[in-house]
């Protein structure tokens, strides 16, 4: 069988460490601060993207990696060894990514490069990038590598609670006097993954309950099934994701690791600073 290596972008949500653990190779979101421009793992996260917004009080803009960011991965992959690249990126519906992704076939011609639209985000790619990694290393072939990570984003689940509606306020994706109105009312919308972006799925009172209901949403998904992987997600908050994991771990059948994400700034940035959530893959 052919050497096969995986490529996706940092809207994965991928921890540098879980990625170099299965050789995957992630090119870099852009995050633009007026002039200035910074690239997600290599010189900007989570704290250091809010502690900007904060300060600057506006958010800044984002920008799929361009196709030379990742030619680069391919080229570092086939260079490694590698007889094909699978790249999996960010849904079409909220990044330019896949675009991106295969025009940067173009500039690496003669190369099987496989591009796959995964149809989703953070977490829920990130475990599909895992899962072609780990099938891979077992010896299939680039199609059943590709099924395997395609299976796992059918059996994937995402369920988030912002903790404040502040930054959507500063993008303008919620009016500010609706803002401020849910703020007195202490609102956490729910976030979920569905038709390729995150979505609102309900709005809850308070945290402990907007907690209460992600996780109650994870069993549900699971039910009868039990959960085969699983991750905290959070948002600049890791005492939070601490707490929720203990919260998570009381009501769920986990498994004995659970892997702890920042959303990355890629993603973050629209959602907010305090955002606790978790993704999970079901078992079949």
């Amino acid at each position: 069988m052919p050497k096969i290596a995986i490529v996706t972008d940092t809207d994965s949500s991928l921890p540098a460490d879980v990625a170099a653990r299965h050789s995957i190779r992630q090119a870099p979101i852009a995050i633009h601060f007026g002039e200035q421009s910074f690239e997600t793992g290599i010189d900007i996260d989570d704290a250091k993207a809010f502690a900007r917004i904060d300060r600057d009080g506006r958010l800044p803009t984002t920008a799929a990696p361009t196709p030379g960011r990742f030619a680069e991965a391919y080229q570092a992959a086939f260079d490694a060894g590698a007889d094909v690249v699978i790249c999996f990126t960010v849904s079409s519906e909220v990044s330019t990514a896949y675009k991106a992704a295969l025009t940067a076939r173009e500039l690496t011609p003669g190369r099987d490069i496989r591009v796959v639209d995964s149809r989703s985000l953070s977490l829920g790619q990130g475990f599909m990038a895992i899962a072609a990694a780990e099938a891979a290393q077992s010896g299939v072939g680039p199609d059943e590598a590709i099924s395997h990570a395609e299976d796992t984003r059918a059996r994937s689940h995402l369920f988030a609670a912002l903790s404040t509606l502040k930054y959507l306020a500063m993008s303008g994706r919620v009016g500010h006097i609706a803002a401020g109105m849910a703020g007195l009312l202490d609102v956490k919308p729910i976030l979920t993954i569905r038709n390729g972006k995150l979505d609102l799925l309900e709005r809850v009172r308070t945290q402990s309950r907007a907690w209460a209901r992600v996780i109650e949403l994870a069993g549900e998904a699971s039910a009868g099934k039990g959960i085969e992987r699983m991750a905290i997600l959070h948002v600049n908050a890791p005492a939070a994701a601490q707490q929720f994991e203990r919260q998570a771990r009381a009501a769920l059948p986990c498994p004995p690791d659970i892997l702890t994400a920042e959303l990355t700034p890629g993603l973050s940035v629209h959602a907010g600073a305090g955002l606790v959530g978790v993704a999970l893959v079901c078992q079949r």
